[in-house]
């Protein structure tokens, strides 16, 4: 392969640098964590589609959020999983900018999708009598195809100013393709890319935080005053637990997105961006189905049937 084709048809990926005999272990690891986060995250959806008492608005965003882990693990973690026995690892341009385009998709899907359903919430605790009416099925969909395009639109601006760039280097310094090392191979001025995606994590991010936040907040005010231990064991279960793994994503974007513009510290902003994929992508399903209590019930139902019939 001769530097002319490496240099503008493909580009090379640092990866993670591993000593030999942590390859295989690292390897059996995020083979198990992709496999747990299929299982969980497909037969979660399945479980919603099959199941008709299930077929309310919070289960419908549990399925957007499913489909998301799916798709962000699905991106990274077979190409990081085959790059931990190669030396030199290649990839070409057009798979890193779809790499890159599905990981920021990814991300600002997750924010957008968790604001839809701290909204849910706000509306099925501080006002159950109107949550039918206001959280309908087409409501539902309407917020999804929303979430979706609104993330389409932002990604594709982000990586609409990269690829216009042209490139002088080859290697990209992450573990997998994103917009940050996109741009980092060209010599050209980037400083619209800065601004641009400087404004893109203060918005998704900053709007996410003060939307949840705000909002539970408003939860928490409603079960203070109205001092219902049915009302606030209700807002306990559903809010906590979104509101950890929520500061989980926030932190891992958060730090992840310092560490791109320090210099140092790159396996550090490796193992976040790592972490970001596949923390949440397990959580998810624990946190979100299985305290559920109506979800817990179908499972069971499920599995003493199941027991029964053998």
């Amino acid at each position: 392969m001769d530097n002319r084709t490496v240099t503008f048809n493909m580009l090379q990926l640092e990866g993670v640098d591993l000593a030999p005999q942590f390859v295989y272990p690292v390897f059996f690891i995020l083979l198990v964590t992709y496999i747990i986060t299929m299982i969980t995250n497909t037969g979660l959806i399945i479980l919603i589609a099959v199941e008709r008492s299930l077929h309310q608005p919070m289960y419908l965003l549990f399925c957007n959020l499913s489909f998301n882990d799916i798709m962000g693990n699905t991106n990274i973690l077979p190409r990081m999983m085959m790059d931990l026995f190669s030396t030199e690892k290649y990839i070409g341009y057009v798979e890193c900018v779809t790499q890159a385009f599905c990981s920021h998709t990814f991300a600002a899907a997750a924010h957008v999708i968790l604001m839809i359903m701290a909204f849910d919430r706000y509306v099925a605790i501080c006002n159950p009598l109107r949550y039918s009416s206001i959280m309908t099925t087409s409501m539902v969909v309407k917020l999804s195809a929303s979430a979706w395009a609104f993330s389409f639109f932002m990604v594709s601006i982000l990586l609409g100013l990269t690829i216009r760039l042209t490139r002088c280097r080859s290697v990209i310094v992450n573990a997998y393709c994103d917009n940050a090392s996109l741009f980092k191979l060209s010599c050209q001025d980037v400083s619209i890319n800065n601004i641009y995606g400087l404004a893109y994590t203060a918005l998704i991010s900053g709007l996410s935080l003060v939307i949840t936040i705000g909002t539970y907040l408003k939860i928490f005010t409603i079960c203070f005053v109205k001092k219902s231990k049915e009302l606030n064991n209700k807002a306990i279960q559903t809010c906590s637990s979104h509101l950890v793994l929520y500061m989980i994503m926030l932190w891992s974007v958060f730090l992840s997105f310092i560490f791109h513009r320090i210099q140092m510290y790159s396996g550090y902003r490796k193992l976040m961006a790592i972490l970001f994929h596949v923390v949440p992508a397990n959580l998810n399903p624990v946190i979100y189905a299985l305290q559920t209590k109506e979800l817990k019930i179908v499972l069971l139902c499920k599995r003493t049937f199941s027991s029964n019939s053998l």
